[in-house]
């Protein structure tokens, strides 16, 4: 499908979304989710869903899966680099760019900056199941190991207060998950092996800058964190996918999600 003949199959709601927008970074993630949607419409069952004991086709296309390129997301470049992930594959990820930009502004060390930005990637482009563990390995072979560590415990910490670091649990989880949600038992397990680690620091401010709304007027780009990038992502040369390091399928994945092998 075109971009051409995506617009031309908006619905008048989606249309209207979308024109509507104050900005244009509201117009791109309006249509970001309309693009989302019929994605979802597109796709079919997943591979390991057969009828007969045959793979569902895709409807309006000849072939049985897709492979390479879906028409519906943006072509990546060759070689690939974070910013590219931010600007072509994680959809609206505001609330990654705030939390770092809060985390700039209160004057925390640039590693807290790269975490912050970093802590939910896999929310965005793999799983939420988890994410804590997730994000840290997909960028683990890129990232110092405080970085790495500090997003793996992020998941835990976030669901215990700290007086010290004045962070209080979430008035939106109680709205998510309800007033009487207790963790798991393994959270419960990381959120007390953590506090006794020597980058405890480092993951709790992530919580405290892991904002749970947006701040009205405030745009921030991936651009304006290119040289926090720069001085602690290890952007391999190949393109990150194509690096042959152990998490490059986790962002082959990403680039094509909706190969059918």
């Amino acid at each position: 499908m075109d971009r051409r003949k995506f617009l031309n199959n908006l619905s008048v709601a989606a249309a209207a979304s979308i024109a509507g927008a104050s900005t244009l970074s509201a117009k791109a993630d309006a249509l970001e989710d309309e693009m989302a949607r019929q994605l979802e419409k597109r796709r079919g069952k997943p591979g390991l869903c057969y009828i007969d004991g045959r793979p569902e086709r895709i409807p309006g296309d000849d072939r049985a899966g897709l492979m390479g390129t879906d028409p519906l997301l943006p072509r990546m470049p060759q070689k690939p680099t974070l910013t590219d992930f931010f600007n072509h594959r994680f959809g609206s990820a505001s609330h990654l760019l705030q939390s770092a930009k809060l985390a700039m502004d209160s004057g925390e060390d640039e590693k807290i900056v790269l975490a912050c930005l970093l802590h939910d990637i896999s929310v965005y482009s793999l799983l939420r199941t988890d994410h804590g563990y997730w994000g840290a390995q997909l960028i683990a072979p890129y990232v110092d190991e405080e970085i790495r560590w500090a997003i793996e415990k992020h998941q835990a910490l976030r669901f215990f207060p700290d007086k010290d670091f004045d962070y209080e649990y979430p008035e939106a989880y109680i709205e998510y998950f309800g007033a009487d949600y207790k963790p798991e038992p393994y959270i419960v397990h990381e959120h007390k092996e953590a506090k006794k680690h020597k980058w405890y620091r480092t993951s709790r401010l992530i919580t405290v800058n892991d904002l749970y709304s947006f701040e009205k007027g405030v745009e921030v780009a991936i651009e304006d964190f290119t040289d926090v990038i720069g001085r602690n992502f290890k952007q391999p040369k190949e393109g990150l996918g194509f690096d042959g390091s152990k998490t490059a399928h986790m962002w082959r994945t990403i680039i094509w999600p909706n190969n059918y092998l």
